[in-house]
Protein backbone atom coordinates (compact mmCIF):
# COMPACT_ATOMS: atom_id res chain seq x y z
CA UNK A 1 0.00 0.00 0.00
CA UNK A 2 1.34 3.41 -0.92
CA UNK A 3 1.81 5.70 2.04
CA UNK A 4 0.79 9.33 1.79
CA UNK A 5 3.56 11.89 2.24
CA UNK A 6 3.36 12.79 5.93
CA UNK A 7 3.75 16.24 7.52
CA UNK A 8 7.14 16.88 9.12
CA UNK A 9 5.73 17.11 12.67
CA UNK A 10 3.95 13.76 12.48
CA UNK A 11 7.03 12.21 10.92
CA UNK A 12 9.20 12.84 13.97
CA UNK A 13 6.54 11.32 16.21
CA UNK A 14 6.92 8.08 14.29
CA UNK A 15 10.64 7.78 14.88
CA UNK A 16 10.25 6.46 18.48
CA UNK A 17 8.00 3.72 17.13
CA UNK A 18 10.66 2.74 14.63
CA UNK A 19 13.22 2.86 17.42
CA UNK A 20 11.14 0.41 19.49
CA UNK A 21 10.96 -1.87 16.48
CA UNK A 22 14.71 -1.68 15.96
CA UNK A 23 15.31 -2.58 19.61
CA UNK A 24 13.13 -5.65 19.10
CA UNK A 25 15.12 -6.52 15.98
CA UNK A 26 18.44 -6.27 17.82
CA UNK A 27 17.05 -8.17 20.79
CA UNK A 28 15.63 -10.84 18.48
CA UNK A 29 18.96 -11.25 16.71
CA UNK A 30 20.77 -11.59 20.04
CA UNK A 31 18.17 -14.09 21.29
CA UNK A 32 18.60 -16.13 18.11
CA UNK A 33 22.36 -16.19 18.55
CA UNK A 34 21.91 -17.29 22.16
CA UNK A 35 19.82 -20.22 20.88
CA UNK A 36 22.71 -21.17 18.62
CA UNK A 37 25.07 -21.27 21.60
CA UNK A 38 26.85 -17.96 21.15
CA UNK A 39 27.61 -16.08 24.38
CA UNK A 40 25.17 -13.21 24.70
CA UNK A 41 24.16 -10.76 27.46
CA UNK A 42 21.76 -12.19 30.04
CA UNK A 43 18.83 -10.20 28.67
CA UNK A 44 19.21 -11.96 25.31
CA UNK A 45 19.96 -15.37 26.81
CA UNK A 46 16.78 -15.23 28.89
CA UNK A 47 14.79 -14.33 25.76
CA UNK A 48 16.27 -17.13 23.63
CA UNK A 49 12.93 -18.93 23.47
CA UNK A 50 11.23 -15.74 22.28
CA UNK A 51 13.26 -15.27 19.11
CA UNK A 52 10.18 -15.73 16.90
CA UNK A 53 7.83 -13.31 18.70
CA UNK A 54 10.59 -10.69 18.88
CA UNK A 55 11.45 -10.86 15.19
CA UNK A 56 8.00 -11.39 13.71
CA UNK A 57 5.56 -9.78 16.12
CA UNK A 58 7.63 -7.07 17.78
CA UNK A 59 9.84 -6.01 14.85
CA UNK A 60 7.87 -6.79 11.71
CA UNK A 61 4.60 -6.14 13.51
CA UNK A 62 5.80 -2.64 14.39
CA UNK A 63 7.07 -1.85 10.89
CA UNK A 64 4.07 -3.25 9.01
CA UNK A 65 1.54 -1.66 11.39
CA UNK A 66 3.31 1.68 11.12
CA UNK A 67 3.24 1.56 7.34
CA UNK A 68 -0.47 0.68 7.41
CA UNK A 69 -1.20 3.52 9.85
CA UNK A 70 0.56 6.01 7.58
CA UNK A 71 -1.34 4.66 4.59
CA UNK A 72 -4.81 5.17 6.09
CA UNK A 73 -3.87 8.42 7.87
CA UNK A 74 -5.76 7.76 11.14
CA UNK A 75 -4.24 8.56 14.54
CA UNK A 76 -5.86 5.60 16.29
CA UNK A 77 -4.03 3.23 13.92
CA UNK A 78 -0.73 4.13 15.60
CA UNK A 79 -1.82 2.15 18.65
CA UNK A 80 -0.86 -1.01 16.74
CA UNK A 81 2.84 -0.21 16.13
CA UNK A 82 3.11 1.22 19.64
CA UNK A 83 1.67 -1.95 21.19
CA UNK A 84 3.87 -4.17 19.00
CA UNK A 85 7.03 -2.27 19.91
CA UNK A 86 6.17 -2.28 23.62
CA UNK A 87 5.51 -6.01 23.51
CA UNK A 88 9.07 -6.56 22.34
CA UNK A 89 10.51 -4.34 25.06
CA UNK A 90 8.52 -6.19 27.74
CA UNK A 91 9.58 -9.60 26.43
CA UNK A 92 13.22 -8.52 26.48
CA UNK A 93 12.84 -7.07 29.97
CA UNK A 94 11.64 -10.40 31.31
CA UNK A 95 8.09 -9.22 32.07
CA UNK A 96 5.34 -11.84 32.37
CA UNK A 97 4.75 -13.49 29.00
CA UNK A 98 1.05 -12.71 29.26
CA UNK A 99 1.78 -8.97 29.00
CA UNK A 100 3.78 -9.46 25.81
CA UNK A 101 1.09 -11.73 24.38
CA UNK A 102 -1.62 -9.23 25.25
CA UNK A 103 0.14 -6.27 23.65
CA UNK A 104 1.02 -8.31 20.56
CA UNK A 105 -2.64 -9.32 20.22
CA UNK A 106 -3.75 -5.71 20.66
CA UNK A 107 -1.32 -4.73 17.91
CA UNK A 108 -2.69 -7.44 15.63
CA UNK A 109 -6.26 -6.26 16.27
CA UNK A 110 -5.17 -2.72 15.45
CA UNK A 111 -3.58 -3.87 12.20
CA UNK A 112 -6.74 -5.79 11.29
CA UNK A 113 -8.83 -2.67 11.92
CA UNK A 114 -6.50 -0.51 9.82
CA UNK A 115 -6.56 -3.11 7.06
CA UNK A 116 -10.36 -3.16 7.10
CA UNK A 117 -10.37 0.62 6.66
CA UNK A 118 -8.09 0.25 3.65
CA UNK A 119 -10.34 -2.53 2.37
CA UNK A 120 -13.44 -0.35 2.69
CA UNK A 121 -11.71 2.39 0.70
CA UNK A 122 -10.52 0.04 -2.02
CA UNK A 123 -12.12 -3.37 -2.27
CA UNK A 124 -9.58 -5.37 -4.24
CA UNK A 125 -7.87 -8.73 -4.06
CA UNK A 126 -4.64 -7.28 -2.68
CA UNK A 127 -6.41 -5.44 0.19
CA UNK A 128 -8.24 -8.66 1.04
CA UNK A 129 -4.93 -10.53 1.16
CA UNK A 130 -3.39 -7.86 3.39
CA UNK A 131 -6.32 -8.14 5.79
CA UNK A 132 -5.99 -11.93 5.86
CA UNK A 133 -2.30 -11.52 6.62
CA UNK A 134 -3.11 -9.35 9.63
CA UNK A 135 -5.60 -11.99 10.77
CA UNK A 136 -2.85 -14.62 10.59
CA UNK A 137 -0.78 -12.56 13.04
CA UNK A 138 -3.64 -12.60 15.53
CA UNK A 139 -4.22 -16.32 14.97
CA UNK A 140 -0.55 -16.99 15.73
CA UNK A 141 -0.77 -14.99 18.94
CA UNK A 142 -3.87 -16.91 20.04
CA UNK A 143 -2.14 -20.22 19.27
CA UNK A 144 0.87 -19.04 21.29
CA UNK A 145 -1.37 -18.20 24.25
CA UNK A 146 -3.36 -21.44 24.11
CA UNK A 147 -0.41 -23.72 23.41
CA UNK A 148 1.86 -22.17 26.01
CA UNK A 149 4.87 -21.97 23.70
CA UNK A 150 5.74 -20.40 20.36
CA UNK A 151 5.60 -23.60 18.30
CA UNK A 152 1.84 -23.65 17.53
CA UNK A 153 1.91 -20.05 16.34
CA UNK A 154 4.90 -20.32 14.00
CA UNK A 155 2.95 -21.29 10.88
CA UNK A 156 0.46 -18.46 11.36
CA UNK A 157 3.21 -15.92 12.03
CA UNK A 158 5.06 -16.93 8.90
CA UNK A 159 1.84 -16.57 6.92
CA UNK A 160 1.42 -13.08 8.38
CA UNK A 161 4.67 -12.10 6.67
CA UNK A 162 4.15 -14.15 3.52
CA UNK A 163 0.62 -12.87 2.84
CA UNK A 164 1.60 -9.28 3.62
CA UNK A 165 4.39 -9.48 1.06
CA UNK A 166 2.19 -11.33 -1.43
CA UNK A 167 -0.55 -8.71 -1.08
CA UNK A 168 1.91 -5.87 -1.63
CA UNK A 169 3.35 -7.55 -4.70
CA UNK A 170 -0.10 -8.41 -6.05
CA UNK A 171 -0.99 -4.72 -5.94
CA UNK A 172 1.86 -3.96 -8.34
CA UNK A 173 0.90 -6.72 -10.78
CA UNK A 174 -2.21 -4.70 -11.63
CA UNK A 175 0.05 -2.65 -13.91
CA UNK A 176 0.88 -5.79 -15.87
CA UNK A 177 -1.31 -7.67 -18.36
CA UNK A 178 -1.84 -10.55 -15.93
CA UNK A 179 -4.20 -13.24 -17.28
CA UNK A 180 -7.41 -13.93 -15.40
CA UNK A 181 -6.45 -17.52 -14.64
CA UNK A 182 -3.29 -16.27 -12.86
CA UNK A 183 -5.39 -14.43 -10.29
CA UNK A 184 -7.55 -17.53 -9.86
CA UNK A 185 -4.41 -19.56 -9.18
CA UNK A 186 -3.25 -16.93 -6.69
CA UNK A 187 -6.52 -17.16 -4.76
CA UNK A 188 -6.24 -20.95 -4.73
CA UNK A 189 -2.70 -20.74 -3.35
CA UNK A 190 -3.70 -18.35 -0.56
CA UNK A 191 -6.69 -20.54 0.34
CA UNK A 192 -4.41 -23.56 0.51
CA UNK A 193 -1.93 -21.76 2.75
CA UNK A 194 -4.57 -20.64 5.24
CA UNK A 195 -6.25 -24.04 5.32
CA UNK A 196 -2.89 -25.75 5.84
CA UNK A 197 -2.05 -23.46 8.76
CA UNK A 198 -5.46 -24.09 10.33
CA UNK A 199 -5.06 -27.85 10.00
CA UNK A 200 -1.34 -27.82 10.97
CA UNK A 201 -0.65 -29.64 7.70
CA UNK A 202 3.02 -28.80 7.23
CA UNK A 203 3.44 -30.46 3.84
CA UNK A 204 0.38 -28.71 2.43
CA UNK A 205 1.76 -25.46 3.78
CA UNK A 206 5.08 -26.19 2.08
CA UNK A 207 3.33 -26.97 -1.18
CA UNK A 208 1.50 -23.66 -0.98
CA UNK A 209 4.75 -21.79 -0.36
CA UNK A 210 6.37 -23.47 -3.34
CA UNK A 211 3.38 -22.67 -5.54
CA UNK A 212 3.45 -19.04 -4.40
CA UNK A 213 7.15 -18.81 -5.23
CA UNK A 214 6.52 -20.14 -8.73
CA UNK A 215 3.64 -17.69 -9.18
CA UNK A 216 5.77 -14.72 -8.10
CA UNK A 217 8.69 -15.78 -10.26
CA UNK A 218 6.33 -15.99 -13.23
CA UNK A 219 4.01 -13.03 -12.80
CA UNK A 220 5.69 -10.46 -10.53
CA UNK A 221 7.05 -7.33 -12.14
CA UNK A 222 10.50 -8.07 -10.67
CA UNK A 223 11.21 -10.51 -13.50
CA UNK A 224 10.80 -7.72 -16.05
CA UNK A 225 12.81 -5.21 -14.04
CA UNK A 226 15.94 -7.36 -13.87
CA UNK A 227 17.06 -5.71 -17.09
CA UNK A 228 16.64 -2.20 -15.69
CA UNK A 229 19.28 -0.05 -14.04
CA UNK A 230 19.97 1.59 -10.71
CA UNK A 231 17.50 1.27 -7.85
CA UNK A 232 14.87 -0.44 -10.01
CA UNK A 233 17.24 -3.25 -10.88
CA UNK A 234 18.45 -3.56 -7.27
CA UNK A 235 14.87 -3.98 -6.03
CA UNK A 236 14.21 -6.57 -8.73
CA UNK A 237 17.33 -8.54 -7.74
CA UNK A 238 16.24 -8.47 -4.09
CA UNK A 239 12.77 -9.72 -4.93
CA UNK A 240 13.80 -12.35 -7.45
CA UNK A 241 16.44 -13.80 -5.12
CA UNK A 242 13.92 -13.83 -2.29
CA UNK A 243 11.48 -15.82 -4.40
CA UNK A 244 14.16 -18.44 -4.96
CA UNK A 245 14.61 -18.81 -1.18
CA UNK A 246 10.84 -19.11 -0.80
CA UNK A 247 10.89 -21.92 -3.36
CA UNK A 248 13.70 -23.68 -1.48
CA UNK A 249 11.76 -23.43 1.79
CA UNK A 250 8.79 -24.99 0.05
CA UNK A 251 10.89 -27.82 -1.38
CA UNK A 252 12.47 -28.60 1.98
CA UNK A 253 9.06 -28.40 3.62
CA UNK A 254 7.66 -31.03 1.29
CA UNK A 255 10.00 -33.46 3.03
CA UNK A 256 8.45 -32.52 6.35
CA UNK A 257 11.09 -29.95 7.32
CA UNK A 258 8.47 -27.51 8.64
CA UNK A 259 7.48 -30.03 11.30
CA UNK A 260 8.74 -29.76 14.85
CA UNK A 261 11.79 -31.93 15.48
CA UNK A 262 12.77 -32.31 11.83
CA UNK A 263 16.58 -31.94 11.44
CA UNK A 264 16.15 -29.48 8.55
CA UNK A 265 13.58 -27.29 10.34
CA UNK A 266 16.06 -24.50 11.12
CA UNK A 267 17.36 -24.09 7.55
CA UNK A 268 13.81 -24.27 6.19
CA UNK A 269 12.43 -21.62 8.54
CA UNK A 270 15.36 -19.30 7.91
CA UNK A 271 15.31 -19.82 4.15
CA UNK A 272 11.80 -18.41 4.45
CA UNK A 273 12.26 -15.80 7.19
CA UNK A 274 15.75 -14.61 6.22
CA UNK A 275 16.16 -15.47 2.56
CA UNK A 276 12.66 -14.50 1.46
CA UNK A 277 11.37 -11.99 4.00
CA UNK A 278 14.57 -10.02 4.58
CA UNK A 279 15.34 -9.93 0.87
CA UNK A 280 11.98 -8.16 0.58
CA UNK A 281 13.01 -5.80 3.39
CA UNK A 282 16.30 -5.00 1.66
CA UNK A 283 14.47 -4.27 -1.58
CA UNK A 284 11.61 -2.21 -0.17
CA UNK A 285 13.53 -0.22 2.47
CA UNK A 286 14.75 2.51 0.05
CA UNK A 287 11.09 3.21 -0.81
CA UNK A 288 9.10 2.48 2.36
CA UNK A 289 11.46 4.13 4.85
CA UNK A 290 11.40 7.55 3.13
CA UNK A 291 7.62 7.31 2.67
CA UNK A 292 7.13 6.79 6.40
CA UNK A 293 9.86 9.08 7.77
CA UNK A 294 10.59 11.58 4.96
CA UNK A 295 14.24 10.67 5.43
CA UNK A 296 15.73 10.08 2.00
CA UNK A 297 17.94 7.08 1.28
CA UNK A 298 20.11 7.91 -1.75
CA UNK A 299 20.63 5.06 -4.18
CA UNK A 300 24.14 3.62 -4.30
CA UNK A 301 25.40 0.27 -5.63
CA UNK A 302 26.94 -0.42 -2.20
CA UNK A 303 23.48 -1.72 -1.23
CA UNK A 304 24.35 -4.88 -3.14
CA UNK A 305 27.01 -5.67 -0.51
CA UNK A 306 24.68 -6.50 2.42
CA UNK A 307 22.36 -8.31 0.00
CA UNK A 308 25.21 -10.54 -1.17
CA UNK A 309 26.28 -11.10 2.44
CA UNK A 310 22.74 -12.10 3.38
CA UNK A 311 22.55 -14.75 0.68
CA UNK A 312 26.08 -16.09 1.11
CA UNK A 313 25.82 -16.38 4.89
CA UNK A 314 22.40 -17.99 4.62
CA UNK A 315 23.86 -20.57 2.26
CA UNK A 316 26.37 -21.43 4.99
CA UNK A 317 23.62 -21.78 7.58
CA UNK A 318 21.34 -23.84 5.34
CA UNK A 319 24.22 -26.13 4.37
CA UNK A 320 25.15 -26.64 8.01
CA UNK A 321 21.54 -27.32 8.99
CA UNK A 322 20.75 -29.77 6.22
CA UNK A 323 24.06 -31.63 6.68
CA UNK A 324 23.70 -31.76 10.45
CA UNK A 325 26.95 -29.81 10.91
CA UNK A 326 26.33 -27.75 14.04
CA UNK A 327 29.44 -25.47 13.91
CA UNK A 328 28.63 -24.56 10.30
CA UNK A 329 25.01 -23.83 11.19
CA UNK A 330 25.97 -21.75 14.24
CA UNK A 331 28.65 -19.89 12.29
CA UNK A 332 26.17 -19.18 9.52
CA UNK A 333 23.72 -17.82 12.08
CA UNK A 334 26.33 -15.42 13.44
CA UNK A 335 27.18 -14.28 9.92
CA UNK A 336 23.45 -13.79 9.20
CA UNK A 337 23.24 -11.32 12.06
CA UNK A 338 26.33 -9.50 10.81
CA UNK A 339 24.78 -9.26 7.33
CA UNK A 340 21.65 -7.61 8.76
CA UNK A 341 23.75 -5.22 10.83
CA UNK A 342 25.77 -4.40 7.72
CA UNK A 343 22.56 -3.48 5.93
CA UNK A 344 21.51 -1.18 8.78
CA UNK A 345 24.96 0.43 8.88
CA UNK A 346 24.87 0.91 5.09
CA UNK A 347 21.51 2.67 5.25
CA UNK A 348 22.69 4.97 8.04
CA UNK A 349 25.83 5.83 6.08
CA UNK A 350 23.85 6.60 2.92
CA UNK A 351 21.37 8.75 4.85
CA UNK A 352 24.17 10.76 6.48
CA UNK A 353 25.95 11.28 3.16
CA UNK A 354 22.65 12.19 1.50
CA UNK A 355 22.12 14.96 4.02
Amino acid sequence: MTAARPPVQSTYRRLPLLFFGMLSLLGGLAAGLARLGWPMPDIAAHAAGLHGPLMIGAFFGTVISLERAVAIGARWAYVAPLAAGCSGLLLLAGAPILLGQGLASLAALGLIAASLVALSRQTALHTIILTLGAGCWLAGNVAWFVGGDTGPGTGWWLLFLVLTIAGERLELTRMLPTPTHARTIFVTIVTTLIAAAALAAERWLAGGLLALAVWLLRYDIARRNLGSEGLTRYIAVCLFSGYLWLALAGLLGLDGALGSGHPARDPTLHALALGFVFAMVFGHAPIIFPAVTRIRIPWHPVLYLPLALLHLTLLVRVAGGTLGHWPLRAGGGLLNALALLTFIATLITLIRKGR
